[in-house]
């Protein structure tokens, strides 16, 4: 987990995903997930880019079923955009980073929007 994501379990999705006042992408994700590993550094690399306007997050799906049951989360990775508590954009399966940002540009405040 690098300084810009944070680990998202059950016991804080409520006040770190639900509650945030930014959006929030949230990588549904596991150790045992090869395309996870190779989406992981673009994860990152989004989380950098768009620091203070989106945070990212990673939650472990075999640790945190209820969640992963709650969105209806069938394949790893699963990336979910939440806005105001709610799941606004949902991408399965690994993508290039311009797909991921397509997804999630419309929805961040930009100074140039």
């Amino acid at each position: 987990m690098g300084h810009l994501t944070f680990e998202a379990t059950e016991q804080n999705f409520g006040p770190q995903v639900l509650e945030s006042s930014l959006p929030v992408l949230i990588e549904f994700t596991a150790d045992w997930c090869p395309p996870c590993k190779m989406l992981a550094p673009i994860v990152h690399e989004i989380a950098h880019k768009y620091e203070g306007k989106l945070r990212v997050g990673l939650l472990d799906s075999d640790a945190n079923q209820t969640i992963v049951q709650q969105y209806g989360v069938m394949g790893l990775p699963t990336l979910i955009l939440f806005e105001n508590g709610a799941p606004v954009e949902r991408i399965v399966g690994f993508v290039p980073r311009e797909r991921i940002e397509a997804k999630v540009l419309p929805h961040l405040a930009l100074e140039n929007a």
